[in-house]
C-alpha cells in the first residue's frame, strides 16, 4: 500500500480509491490493450474526466512527481495521458509550481507541421510520463520512444492505478523511476 505525503493528500487518495471502487471497477471478462484477458476492468477514464476526481489526480500526480529535480512538463500518449496531464498543470499553478502539459499523438501528423509531441516544447527538457493504469506499460514506453527522439529527457512514469502486472519492471528495465499513486491492494484487487 502507498501513501501521500500530507493528511490533505491522502484523503484525496482515499477520496479517489472510494470513487474508484464504486465507480470505475468492472467485473466480468475483458479483454486489456495488452491482449491480457482480466475478470476485472478498472476504467480510469471515467474518473479522469470527471469533476469529482480531476482536481485530486491532479494534486496526487503532482505529489508522486514534485521530488524529481528539474521536471518541466507531463503527458503521455493520447487519449489516456491527457486529461491527467492537463489536470496536473492546473494543480501545478494554484500549488505555486507550475508545470506544462504536452500529448503524444499514437503517429506524427502527416499535414501542418508533421508533430508527434503537442504542446510543452520538450526538446532537452527533463519530462514524465503520466497514464492512468498501465498493465504492461507499452503505452507509456510508446510515449517514452517518441519523446526521446524528440530530445526530451523522460524521468519517471507515474501511475494512477498499478495494476501490478509488469509495467513497473518494463518501465525500470528503460532506466525510468515507476511512481504509483494507489495499487491493487488499496482496491481490494488480486493481481491478474
Amino acid at each position: 500500500m502507498t501513501t501521500a505525503s500530507t493528511p490533505e493528500l491522502e484523503a484525496d487518495r482515499q477520496a479517489l480509491i472510494g470513487l474508484i471502487n464504486e465507480e470505475a471497477v468492472f467485473h466480468g471478462d475483458f479483454t486489456l490493450s495488452s491482449g491480457k484477458k482480466a475478470t476485472y476492468y478498472v476504467d480510469m477514464r471515467k474518473l479522469t474526466l470527471d469533476h469529482r476526481a480531476a482536481p485530486a489526480i491532479g494534486r496526487l500526480v503532482l505529489d508522486l512527481v514534485k521530488d524529481l529535480d528539474g521536471v518541466v512538463a507531463v503527458g503521455g500518449l493520447t487519449l489516456g495521458a491527457d486529461p491527467i496531464a492537463n489536470a496536473v498543470m492546473h494543480e501545478s499553478v494554484h500549488a505555486g509550481t507550475p508545470l506544462d502539459a504536452f500529448v503524444v499523438r499514437k503517429e506524427p501528423k502527416d499535414h501542418g507541421r508533421g508533430r508527434q509531441i503537442e504542446g510543452a516544447d520538450v526538446k532537452g527538457k527533463r519530462v514524465v510520463v503520466v497514464e492512468d493504469t498501465s498493465t504492461t506499460g507499452q503505452s507509456a514506453l510508446k510515449a517514452v520512444e517518441a519523446l526521446r527522439r524528440e530530445g526530451a529527457e523522460v524521468v519517471a512514469v507515474a501511475v494512477i492505478v498499478d495494476r501490478k502486472t509488469g509495467a513497473q519492471a518494463a518501465i525500470e528495465a528503460e532506466g525510468l523511476q515507476w511512481l504509483a499513486s494507489i495499487d491493487l491492494d488499496d482496491l481490494g484487487l488480486a493481481p491478474q
